[in-house]
């Protein structure tokens, strides 16, 4: 089995505000389990990496939080999408797919370019 990769920098706002738009309201643990999920297992997510990122989103106000209780009734703060986190989500979408596009320009064969 492949080694887990770190979560490459600058992504993991962009993947916090995909998965709250997919999956609504979602508590700290669930967002983490989510995204390695989503990545095929592939990422790992440690807490001291997605907690300074969910404390950056709300205070620019792109998600919000309360408190409410998880599956197995701990107390647990759950985060949600504002409207200017989906714009925020929109926006950081195109500007990744730029930067793919223009990367993939680079990984090409010579021949190809």
């Amino acid at each position: 089995m492949a080694e887990k990769a770190d979560v490459w920098q600058g992504t993991l706002a962009l993947m916090v505000l995909r998965t709250l738009e997919t999956m609504g309201p979602q508590h700290g643990y669930g967002l983490a389990r989510r995204i390695e999920q989503t990545s095929d297992q592939l990422l790992a997510l440690n807490y001291g990496t997605l907690y300074p990122a969910l404390l950056r989103l709300e205070q620019e106000g792109f998600i919000r939080s309360r408190w409410g209780s998880s599956d197995n009734n701990r107390r647990a703060k759950f985060y949600e999408l504002t409207e200017a986190g989906h714009r925020q989500g929109k926006k950081a979408i195109a500007e990744w797919e730029q930067a793919t596009e223009i990367l993939a320009r680079f990984l090409r064969p010579a021949a190809e370019a």
